[in-house]
């Protein structure tokens, strides 16, 4: 199984294809779609939402993925139900990029002191970080910067933030859904 998590623009025709792409590693994608907009309510959605799936979930290595903003909550969401991460492009500051596109972006901070000190130390090599050079939302060296310690990181010289196209790296995916 694997649960696909959309990025800022929920309704982008971009995240279909995406989940038909994922199919070719894993029949069972399933997307979650949450607001964006409210960070609190969002956590509880998605972990309540993911929790659900893994209790009727047979597959023994789900992987959780998402893009930019989906990323963010894919990594976080991930570590707190102990099932392995990729994340493509993703949102590392929505508290400092997020500002009048939602309502309170600060809540991301708030989400940040909330969460188990030092996470990424403690999830190490669980997640998979994709990042494009040609990321025209997001500085992708700052994301390497900060995610280079604790993941492994693969860089893609083509695709834009929303990642159009995965496919190249749909067999480095199927390998790191293996190892689970």
């Amino acid at each position: 199984m694997i649960i696909y998590l959309h990025g800022f623009d929920s309704n982008s025709p971009g995240n279909h294809e995406k989940v038909l792409q994922l199919q070719f590693i894993d029949p069972d994608v399933r997307l979650i779609s949450y607001s964006t907009r409210h960070p609190k309510h969002d956590m509880q959605h998605l972990l309540k939402e993911v929790d659900k799936m893994l209790q009727l979930n047979v597959d023994e290595r789900p992987l959780i993925c998402g893009v930019g903003l989906g990323g963010y909550w894919a990594e976080r969401i991930g570590f707190l139900c102990d099932i392995r991460q990729v994340m493509f492009n993703p949102n590392l500051f929505p508290f400092e990029n997020m500002e009048g596109k939602i309502d309170r972006p600060e809540e991301y901070l708030d989400i940040a002191t909330k969460c188990v000190s030092n996470f990424r130390e403690k999830n190490r090599d669980r997640c998979l970080a994709i990042l494009s050079r040609r990321d025209e939302a997001l500085d992708s060296q700052r994301s390497s910067d900060v995610l280079h310690h604790y993941y492994e990181i693969v860089w893609d010289e083509e695709q834009t933030h929303k990642f159009k196209n995965i496919s190249p790296h749909l067999q480095r995916i199927k390998a790191f859904k293996t190892l689970g």
